[in-house]
């Protein structure tokens, strides 16, 4: 009889899980095309809780996902960086007569740098030293007030010297 207690208390409880090892693999393909947990869940048409139950039970596929992301995120932040900064491309050019190729040539394209990239980067890498503004709200009683207040960076002194000032 104590035989058969431990047998049934060793028992999972619940529905078994349709977890398949090449899950992993397939979720690191679909992190680095930018895939969101949602979006993984309805490609192996499981829900979002079934995901985060996974990515608990089974470390390969947590891993798998947590690497996956990191290295698009990386990717992205690569190519981001390069806007920013400007970069050059090799290109090739080609001559075309009468719908046939008759030379082509291969030269190097600058790309200069981009203002909205580097101030995306900047702002999203420093946000203290390059926010353009912070929203404080402010409650008074039953009342809610926001205001809009440019920050304005302390630690850089206006002038330093009398002859630095402009009358």
């Amino acid at each position: 009889m104590k035989n058969n207690e431990n047998k049934e208390s060793s028992k999972k409880r619940g529905r078994k899980s349709n977890f398949k090892d090449e899950y992993s693999e397939q979720a690191f393909k679909l992190c680095l095309l930018g895939a969101t947990d949602k979006e993984i869940a309805d490609f192996f048409n499981v829900s979002e809780q079934t995901i985060n139950s996974w990515k608990k039970k089974e470390p390969k596929f947590l891993e798998s996902i947590k690497k996956g992301k990191n290295q698009a995120d990386a990717n992205v932040a690569e190519k981001l960086y390069k806007r920013a900064l400007g970069y050059d491309c090799k290109a090739t050019k080609f001559a075309v007569y009468e719908g046939a190729i008759t030379d082509s040539k291969e030269y190097t394209e600058h790309y200069p740098p981009d203002t909205s990239a580097a101030i995306f980067w900047l702002k999203n890498r420093q946000p203290s030293k390059w926010r353009d503004k912070q929203i404080q709200d402010i409650t008074s009683g039953d009342e809610k007030i926001s205001l809009n207040v440019t920050v304005i960076d302390t630690k850089v002194p206006l002038a330093n010297r009398e002859e630095d000032i402009v009358d």
